[in-house]
This record gives C-alpha cells, sequence and structure tokens, in this order.
C-alpha cells in the first residue's frame, strides 16, 4: 500500500461512490483529507471519514476559489462530475451548461484554489478524471459529455507541460468502461462489465506516490472483460 503520512489531499465530489473509494484508500495509506461536497453526500462522507476541514461548496460558483485558497493541500483529486446523454438534435443550451459546468469549470475552479500553495511549496499534484469516450474522442448520444471530459483531459496535459518545471504535476485518470457503483448496478451492470471503484483508488493512491522521474500524465483502467 502507498504511504502518505504528511501529505495532504483535496478530495472534491465527497460522498460520491468513486470519491469514497478514494477517501478510504488515503485515510487507510495515513493521508490527511480536505473533503470538498454538497449537501447530503458530503454529510455522509463527514460521517464516514476523519478529515482535516470539511468544505460545503458549488465549486461552479467561482467565489469558491477565494475559500479554497485558504486551505493547504498538496494533492488534488478532482472526482466532481456529471453524466448525461442526449441526441445530437435534442442537445440544449442548458445541457451544455450543465455538462461543461460539472466537468470542466469545477476543476477549473479546484486548480485555480489549490495553485498558489502548490506553486508557493514546489511542489504539488492534480489529479483529475476524464472518461473513455474521451480517450477514444467519440461517445454515440453523448457528444456534450465526451467534449467535456476530453476538455477535462486537455486541461490537465497542458497544465503539465507549463507546471512541472515549477514543482506541479498532473494526471489524467481515463476509466474506459462503467465504474461499479450501486447506479450502474441497477442500470443493470455486472460485475465482471464494470470497473472496481477500490481498484481505481489504489491505482490512484500508487500514482501520488510515484517520484517524479517516474510520473506518469495519463492512466488508462480498463474492465475486466476488454
Amino acid at each position: 500500500m502507498a504511504k502518505l503520512s504528511g501529505t495532504t489531499v483535496m478530495l472534491t465530489g465527497a460522498g460520491g461512490a468513486l470519491a469514497t473509494a478514494v477517501a478510504q484508500e488515503l485515510i487507510d495509506a495515513g493521508a490527511e483529507l480536505l473533503l470538498v461536497g454538497r449537501g447530503e453526500a458530503l454529510a455522509r462522507a463527514e460521517d464516514r471519514f476523519p478529515a482535516k476541514k470539511v468544505l460545503d461548496l458549488d465549486l461552479t460558483d467561482p467565489d469558491c476559489v477565494d475559500v479554497l485558497k485558504k486551505q493547504r493541500a498538496d494533492v488534488l483529486v478532482h472526482t466532481a462530475g456529471n453524466f448525461s446523454m442526449q441526441e445530437a438534435h435534442k442537445a440544449s443550451d442548458k445541457d451544455y451548461r450543465s455538462l461543461f459546468g460539472a466537468n470542466m469549470q469545477t476543476l477549473f475552479h479546484a486548480v485555480q484554489g489549490v495553485l498558489p500553495h502548490m506553486l508557493k511549496q514546489k511542489e504539488g499534484m492534480i489529479i483529475g478524471v476524464s472518461a473513455g469516450q474521451a480517450a477514444r474522442m467519440s461517445g454515440p448520444r453523448a457528444a456534450l459529455y465526451t467534449a467535456s471530459k476530453a476538455a477535462v483531459a486537455a486541461y490537465l496535459l497542458s497544465l503539465h507541460d507549463e507546471l512541472r518545471t515549477k514543482g506541479v504535476t498532473t494526471l489524467t485518470l481515463y476509466p474506459m468502461g462503467a465504474i461499479d457503483t450501486p447506479a450502474n448496478r441497477e442500470a443493470g451492470l455486472t460485475w465482471e462489465d464494470t470497473i472496481d471503484s477500490r481498484a481505481l483508488a489504489q491505482t490512484l493512491a500508487h500514482a501520488i506516490t510515484r517520484p517524479a522521474r517516474a510520473h506518469m500524465t495519463e492512466l488508462k483502467v480498463y474492465p475486466e472483460h476488454h
């Protein structure tokens, strides 16, 4: 197991299925958590995990950046996001704003919040979650979702190119399939069809502890029957 004692990790999307698995793995590895989320999901995470701080924030609101800048995070793990599908001719401006807001704007604000401290200490890591559709650059009935997740990947890769000489690196995680969550099980997906959320969490914890000389900028994780 990766050892993260003394490392403070800001985890967004707290209370979500992936974030819950990540939180448990990070706690087991000795990390201190800054939990960022909303409402009932955040309350569940707060009850379950010991946290250095718990922040109920709307990451689509630019005002959240000032709150985040007051925190000191060594690592940002951004799992906040949203998914929806629509036929191309039925997609609306509301769909566009919803998906780019949840997937890209939240990441942008989270990064703007954590970067000042990371740059000051000349060390930090930013992890974001893209999607298999974005890695393939296509997604039937998911053009807006795919585009928003592709934007996440392009943004993180560009950040890495700009900031790596200043000690800040990025990692884009591509789940190349659905993650094993209660919602996906209810939708009829089986254990074999999905990616184990705990395995994803373990992968992220391992990536955080890799030395700079062996850093990964992109990581694709597949379901068992790929």
